[in-house]
């Protein structure tokens, strides 16, 4: 049996990070958004010198990266910050696509989960999910998370057509 281990992410492993959020960028949206749309958003949040950066300035708007490792292979991130005192954030979560439903995911998001409670004193946990991820929409609803309201993704304009459904749980 293979162990995957979770921790923080080190700046030697942006490059991988990023890789491995690229291909599930790729995994995820292909038949959501155009090619160019979704290029856009590897170059502008998955390059490496960004991710290495998000690796280095913690803080309570972000608590970085945490990754999970399966035979000192990168398979999995997740990231996120606190919104207000009580109210944390997942911004970041995806695996390697070869290694959906192992459990992974479900490990990541505890582990993170925790960090925001008991570190930062999370009560609640919100998400945003792309609306037609037929990936990430049951995963949370599996997990507690309850749609709120629909809203346009971070960072894009009406024309894109990237609209994210906002999930909340009480942690």
């Amino acid at each position: 049996m293979t162990i995957v281990s979770i921790r923080q992410a080190y700046k030697r492993d942006a490059k991988a990070l990023s890789d491995v959020l690229t291909k599930s960028q790729w995994f995820t949206y292909e038949k959501l958004y155009s090619n160019d749309y979704i290029q856009r958003l590897i170059e502008q949040y998955y390059n490496a010198q960004r991710i290495e950066q998000e690796i280095v300035f913690i803080s309570e708007e972000w608590h970085g990266y945490f990754i999970a490792e399966k035979n000192g292979r990168i398979v999995g991130a997740i990231g996120g910050g606190m919104n207000d005192e009580t109210a944390g954030e997942v911004y970041v979560l995806y695996l390697d696509p070869t290694l959906l439903g192992q459990g992974i995911g479900t490990r990541l998001l505890d582990f993170f989960t925790k960090i925001q409670k008991h570190t930062y004193g999370a009560k609640e946990q919100w998400v945003s999910v792309a609306k037609g991820n037929n990936y990430g929409i049951p995963f949370y609803e599996a997990r507690g998370f309850i749609f709120h309201h629909e809203e346009l993704a971070y960072g894009t304009m009406e024309e894109d057509q990237d609209i994210s459904l906002k999930y909340r749980r009480e942690i």
